[in-house]
């Protein structure tokens, strides 16, 4: 991922962008860091520093692991043990890292939507001058490719969405209302502007998500009952492609755009 500029006060998206932005992301969504304490640069630390570096490769097998396990079975239907099979480790390494299961969940879950959230928010500041349309063209086509390359972000919450527990109450609070939050003000403009078709903004929002990430982790029933192949060249765009045209039919008046841009610039 290439590396976001700092925001400064003259810049042109919108207020709530700030939850969004990579600088602020780390008070919001700090638990799929690492656990790996710092080192310390000297002669006698070599050891220790190695040691780390395999505690780290350690943890990321794990969460891979789980990452894959979590997004297939749900988390009834998996086991640690299986976890640390698949990511080729001796099963006691599970506590030491995460301590149990839903602690490791909660880190595979943070993992895959803190990356997502990273995503967008870099998105929405190499394009901040772009007018409102084109930030949002821009952030569908990484959002569709986001999903196609983590699967897990719309499997897991299809998993835990299908009957109520806590960690959904978690992954809502810590990752699904913050990002709906901060996507709502922008829809509510692009219907405003007359981009965007009128209604209900979050079920806008709602159905852009299921017709594309929901639409690719269906991508092993979709090719064989539509012939729909979701690993062919070509098609990520042609989603989200339509997704804009379905979406977004409307235009941006030149002398509109202006305005958009000194209401964001007001809104910092």
């Amino acid at each position: 991922m290439r590396p976001c500029r700092p925001v400064s006060a003259r810049q042109t998206f919108p207020h709530w962008t700030k939850t969004l932005n990579p600088a602020n992301l780390d008070g919001i969504f700090g638990f799929g860091r690492l656990n790996v304490p710092e080192e310390t640069p000297s002669s006698s630390a070599r050891p220790a520093r190695k040691q780390q570096q395999r505690s780290v490769i350690t943890q990321q097998k794990l969460l891979d692991a789980a990452i894959q396990a979590f997004s297939e079975n749900g988390f009834n239907g998996t086991s640690t043990r299986n976890i640390a099979e698949r990511a080729g480790v001796h099963h006691p390494l599970i506590t030491y890292h995460f301590k149990n299961k839903e602690q490791l969940w909660r880190a595979a879950a943070d993992s895959v939507f803190s990356e997502f959230t990273h995503s967008i928010a870099a998105s929405l500041e190499e394009n901040q001058d772009m007018n409102p349309k084109e930030r949002m063209i821009a952030m569908i086509h990484v959002y569709v490719r986001y999903a196609k390359s983590q699967p897990a972000l719309h499997k897991v919450m299809v998993q835990e969405a299908s009957y109520p527990n806590p960690r959904l109450d978690w992954l809502i609070d810590t990752h699904l209302k913050p990002f709906f939050d901060a996507t709502y003000g922008l829809w509510e403009e692009l219907q405003e502007l007359g981009v965007a078709p009128a209604g209900n903004p979050a079920l806008l929002i709602n159905m852009i998500r299921l017709s594309s990430g929901g639409l690719i982790a269906l991508g092993n029933e979709l090719k064989k009952s539509s012939n729909i192949d979701i690993d062919a060249p070509g098609t990520l765009d042609e989603i989200a492609e339509m997704i804009v045209r379905i979406f977004l039919p409307g235009d941006i008046a030149a002398t509109g755009n202006q305005g958009t841009s000194d209401q964001f610039r007001a809104s910092l």
